[in-house]
């Protein structure tokens, strides 16, 4: 892999474009970025999941817009060095109801953003996926890079085809764009709907703490600043039509997780409800690759994180059900 360097911390007027920047992740990211000098660009449409006080005390421009209409993009990008495509319906839970949204903004906002880019010149394209285009570990394997995808939900069914829409401009066209997988973020400002946010907030509010099924399937837990970090160090250190996993390497059972946030809470019940519908036992990616060529690993241990984002909850009770400020 040849990698291509940015001089020093992006001080070199660097100007990012953040798609989905006022997201949980993306919303982070821009924090990372602006920290290394970027001049940073947000492009969100500021549905449900993207508001705006995401962003409160964040130097950047601000685009309202759709990731699927050329046109915004076309706005946002225009004299940017980079793109970053993080803009996504990611909610499992909602694509079991309705897949439409999710094949929109992911697959054809994935083709808008890889064109446009084309058209302006910006090689530098990172589009954000997830773990789950692999569907569950067989074997507690961890997927590497190059690992056939196994989708089994409709979101990461629409992942998947946003991946190959990647692989194909890339084959087709030219497109340099890299790909970044990730497995389960967490931290302070993250949607409601999310487990850990959801317990949280139960908990706060007197509990019970609902979990799907008898809470066995298990995940790997990577804090939100740990991925911005990655996210960006991808970017600096660039390396085109490159893959990358960044990993939180601490896999837990969700009901223990539940319970350490009960136990954070102050002590509250646990109850259990049915299934969710597709689920997978446990999701495992291998980010020897992203360590070994980057340097990067984890800075924020598990039960660190988990304890600073359940006080950022009780802190901002309040703020997580604000609406979007248009």
């Amino acid at each position: 892999m040849a990698v291509e360097r940015w001089c020093g911390r992006m001080e070199c007027a660097v100007r990012v474009l953040v798609t989905g920047g006022a997201g949980f992740i993306g919303s982070m990211l821009v924090r990372e970025l602006v920290s290394r000098g970027a001049d940073v660009v947000v492009l969100d449409l500021l549905t449900y999941a993207g508001r705006r006080w995401n962003l409160s005390g964040v130097p950047h421009t601000f685009h309202r817009g759709d990731v699927a209409v050329e046109a915004d993009v076309s706005r946002a990008m225009i004299g940017c060095d980079a793109v970053l495509h993080l803009a996504a319906e990611s909610h499992v839970s909602r694509s079991l109801g309705d897949a439409a949204p999710f094949f929109r903004t992911n697959v054809e906002g994935t083709r808008v953003v890889l064109d446009v880019a084309l058209r302006l010149g910006v090689e530098r394209v990172v589009h954000m996926s997830t773990d789950e285009v692999f569907g569950a570990a067989l074997a507690d394997e961890a997927s590497g890079p190059d690992a056939p995808f196994r989708p089994g939900n409709p979101y990461a069914a629409s992942k998947v085809a946003a991946e190959a829409v990647v692989m194909a401009w890339r084959h087709s066209f030219g497109s340099r764009a890299a790909i970044v997988r990730c497995t389960n973020n967490y931290g302070p400002r993250q949607h409601p709907e999310k487990a850990i946010p959801c317990w949280t907030l139960a908990a706060l509010g007197g509990g019970p703490i609902p979990v799907h099924g008898r809470g066995t399937a298990r995940r790997d837990w990577l804090h939100v600043s740990d991925c911005a970090r990655g996210l960006a160090d991808i970017l600096q250190d660039w390396v085109p039509c490159a893959s990358w996993h960044l990993a939180g390497g601490d896999v837990r059972v969700n009901r223990t997780v539940a319970e350490q946030v009960a136990a954070l809470c102050g002590g509250h019940d646990l109850v259990f409800g049915p299934e969710r519908l597709g689920q997978d036992r446990v999701y495992l990616l291998d980010d020897s690759l992203t360590r070994a060529r980057l340097g990067w690993s984890p800075r924020v241990p598990f039960t660190t994180g988990l304890a600073e984002t359940v006080e950022w909850y009780r802190r901002h009770q309040a703020d997580v059900w604000r609406g979007a400020e248009r």
